[in-house]
């Protein structure tokens, strides 16, 4: 009985040793796990924009001979879904800094920076000929900012959403919308008749 056992609890712990594989994937490849957002949906919709953005005669007038500053709010999560819209704020970012069209100003860290500074100032150990001064920085001209928002719809076997994903450029001056655009994105999920 116990040589069984044994054999039993050595099989059990091999097959456990062998169930996990681990691989790596290409991040741009499209996601198909679940009908919920995901990384191929941020990716897309990062692309998009920036790319519509860019190319919209007005902005590129626009960036032509200079680099406006911009800064970009949070992109707001309006689905029910647990969404990571810091992600998604921050690869448009990225994109358009890697543009070389833009400059931005990070309106993140302001209560840091603001910290730095008051050290550099006050706290008499910094040698004041290298001290960055108050005062100095550069105010943003345009603000970036989106909503990314949700419709689900279901039945028994069928799981229907529909993201939509909207993204304006304002200019801070004027109050004026230069830019808006908006991407759509449907997903769906069939079960089969077994549920399987």
């Amino acid at each position: 009985m116990r040589v069984v056992m044994a054999m039993m609890l050595g099989v059990a712990l091999l097959a456990s040793g062998c169930a996990s594989k681990v691989e790596y994937g290409d991040p741009q490849a499209r996601e198909t796990v679940t009908p919920d957002f995901g990384s191929s949906d941020l990716q897309m919709i990062a692309t998009k924009m920036v790319d519509d953005m860019m190319v919209f005669p007005p902005v590129a007038e626009l960036t032509r001979n200079r680099r406006p500053v911009l800064f970009v709010d949070r992109v707001k999560n309006k689905t029910s879904e647990h969404v990571d819209t810091e992600s998604i704020t921050d690869t448009i970012q990225s994109r358009l800094i890697n543009s070389g069209k833009f400059r931005f100003v990070d309106m993140t860290v302001v209560d840091r920076v603001r910290q730095q500074l008051e050290y550099q100032q006050d706290s008499g150990m910094v040698d004041q000929s290298t001290a960055a001064q108050m005062g100095r920085q550069i105010g943003a001209e345009f603000m970036l900012y989106g909503n990314l928002s949700s419709i689900v719809k279901r039945d028994n076997s069928t799981k229907d959403v529909y993201y939509k994903f909207t993204l304006k450029l304002l200019n801070i001056q004027s109050g004026i919308i230069e830019w808006s655009g908006e991407k759509e994105i449907r997903k769906t999920r069939s079960r089969s008749l077994f549920g399987l």
